[in-house]
């Protein structure tokens, strides 16, 4: 079944750049989450690390 699928994507014009944009895309989410992550204010993280330890719950 694989044969039939892999000969079917050789016929088709172009279609070797879908896996270095699929991987580009892959790469540029995670350095743009890494860098989120890394430029997150610490305050904020202390904010939000001591939410599950109040007593004062608002449903």
């Amino acid at each position: 079944m694989f044969e039939q699928i892999k000969h079917n994507m050789e016929t088709i014009e172009g279609v070797s750049i879908y896996p270095i944009l699929s991987l580009l895309i892959f790469f540029l989410f995670f350095v743009g989450l890494a860098v989120w992550v890394v430029s997150y204010k610490k305050e904020k993280i202390e904010e939000l690390s001591q939410i599950p330890l109040e007593d004062n719950v608002k449903i």
